[in-house]
């Protein structure tokens, strides 16, 4: 999966509010596929219990949690899709 697509998958995730968060480091994440664990780790790392972070160490799951942690970079993603979602419609 493309950077650009994981990047609107984990957005679609949040606007849709598929994320809970279960304990202070700890989210459940419902995908398209299961509901997943997202855990941030003691130094700050990010996994996830979903096949493709087991074996890309990435996914929209842990990428949405992430920009939930980072209210800039939300701010910063919401402004670039809704732009092209304006281009798009021209």
């Amino acid at each position: 999966m493309s950077l650009d697509r994981m990047i609107k998958k984990a957005y679609e995730l949040i606007c849709d509010r598929r994320i809970e968060q279960i304990s202070d480091d700890t989210y459940n994440v419902i995908g398209m596929h299961g509901t997943y664990t997202v855990v941030k780790g003691s130094d700050g790392s990010i996994t996830c219990s979903c096949p493709g972070f087991l074996t890309k160490k990435r996914c929209s799951h842990s990428l949405a949690v992430m920009m939930l942690m980072q209210p800039r970079l939300l701010a910063g993603v919401k402004r670039e899709i809704e732009r092209e979602e304006r281009k798009a419609k021209r």
